[in-house]
């Protein structure tokens, strides 16, 4: 129990900066067995698991170290897998440094963290090579259906759940692949995309119906979805790019971030993008700006890199201390020469037919506002003019108008566009149908949204359960 006293922490190994910066595989090797084994055991095992507390859905960690370095993986996975739907995916693109990693105990005293993240990891891609991650097969197969709007980690973790109940699962989702942002948003180099198609592929082998390329509204009205189903799940996330409002000449080089990652996605899957292949939305050879700190910002700029650009600046109006994103990826960003603009803020694009100036100002951070932030604050005659080729902004995402789109007006929203839920069983204002994810809670984090899946299918399945009772009732009397 006292290995960590003994053993350090190590981390798999990562790929050098010159040579990862020019590709799009990912970056950090896996465990071998003995290193994982040995990793796993430099957990403390410790009273109360700070960890467990710290992470969303509660992963039993403390136990499933213990089983990996026992050499008992198989166990491990199944006990990984008991609690979260995607270990392999939350083992890679998860911000340990903030959530189990940063609240471990020998951590907090200084010996280093257990590195969770990648012994998750290494657990379910082994049980992945060994054959043992098993489609679903239910012990009942049950009459009623449930339709799940949105084919991201909400909507697909939900399904899971509820399929493993027996319930018949419909998936409907606007694009041409499953998986949301973590098929389109999140680069290659940190989470391959192969991982993802596995997952929904097992999903499909298991009897979820998916139906992509599907909008709700368009191709069949909401009311029609709910008349084919028992239950609905609204699970679309929040694809609403936010901005600055400086774009005032409608620039055509100026462009949201997940515009940009989609489309290096997609090509990275071998499509055929007309704008990537024009130049619109390629970095290569460009000096490119981007405009956020956030988790999107370091994928963005992270994917510029890999695409050629001539330079890579990165604008965030406060320090690097209180960049909202994982410092893991900050971290990797740097080492990949991504030139970083701390305390800076744009105030104006400038430029003829494309942009091709954006003039900024410096900050200084002042006196705390409501969250407890240090309020970024300008600096007298501090303004200077950057040359930019390309604009990114990667200020976060808001809902879209789902009660305008799904022509759905009694489908009531809160006052940041999010739907309006029941928390006590996560029912909308509409009754059989719920809410789950980002849609919910605003943008927040994977790990999050397979916790709220999770929740959603119990509750759906309580209120099914309850309907079929009071129906027999009513029969009966």
């Amino acid at each position: 129990m006292l290995k960590f006293t003994s053993i350090n922490k190590e981390n798999p190994s990562k790929t050098d900066s010159k040579i990862r910066s020019k590709n799009f595989d990912e970056i950090y090797a896996s465990f071998a067995k003995q290193k994982a084994e040995e990793q796993a055991s430099r957990c403390s095992q410790c009273g109360v698991p700070f960890c467990q507390v710290h992470c969303p859905l509660h992963n039993n960690i403390p136990d499933w170290l213990k089983l990996t370095a026992e050499n008992r993986l198989e166990e491990a996975y199944q006990l990984s897998s008991s609690t979260n739907n995607m270990p392999e995916i939350c083992g890679r693109i998860c911000p340990q440094d903030r959530l189990c990693e940063g609240n471990c105990v020998i951590e907090q005293s200084g010996h280093g963290t257990v590195t969770i993240g990648s012994i998750e990891k290494y657990i379910t891609d082994t049980a992945w090579e060994k054959g043992w991650v098993k489609k679903i097969q239910p012990s009942v197969q049950k009459k009623q259906s449930i339709g799940i709007i949105g084919a991201g980690p909400a909507g697909l973790a939900a399904a899971e759940e509820l399929r493993k109940l027996g319930y018949q699962i419909t998936i409907y989702d606007r694009y041409d692949r499953a998986g949301g942002l973590l098929i389109y948003g999140i680069p290659n180099f940190k989470l391959e995309k192969e991982i993802v198609q596995r997952r929904t592929k097992l999903l499909q082998d298991s009897g979820v119906e998916f139906k992509l390329n599907f909008d709700v509204g368009q191709d069949k009205s909401f009311n029609e979805l709910r008349e084919k189903h028992d239950a609905i799940v609204i699970a679309t996330g929040v694809y609403k790019s936010r901005d600055i409002n400086l774009n005032h000449e409608n620039f055509s080089n100026v462009i949201p971030a997940l515009e940009y990652l989609t489309t290096s996605n997609k090509v990275g899957l071998n499509d055929t993008v007309k704008d990537f292949d024009n130049g619109l939305l390629n970095a290569h050879n460009k000096n490119v700006i981007v405009v956020g700190g956030g988790d999107t910002a370091m994928d963005c700029v992270r994917t510029a890199i890999r695409q050629g650009a001539k330079d890579v600046k990165c604008l965030y109006r406060r320090d690097k201390n209180n960049m909202p994103g994982s410092q893991r990826e900050v971290e990797n960003a740097i080492e990949e020469k991504v030139d970083f603009n701390w305390l800076t803020l744009p105030t104006q694009y400038k430029g003829e037919d494309n942009l091709d100036e954006v003039k900024i100002v410096k900050m200084e951070l002042g006196s705390p506002d409501e969250s407890g932030r240090r309020k970024p604050e300008i600096k007298k005659d501090s303004e200077e003019i950057l040359k930019a080729d390309l604009v990114i902004e990667a200020l976060g995402f808001e809902p879209e108008e789902l009660p305008k789109m799904f022509n759905e007006p009694n489908l009531n929203i809160t006052q940041w566009g999010t739907i309006k839920v029941n928390y006590k069983n996560l029912m909308t204002s509409l009754d059989g149908v719920f809410a789950a994810g980002d849609i919910v809670r605003g943008a927040s984090l994977v790990v999050w949204g397979i916790k709220d899946g999770r929740d959603v299918a119990n509750h759906i399945h309580n209120y099914l359960e309850n309907n079929i009772q009071e129906n027999n009732r009513v029969v009966n009397e």
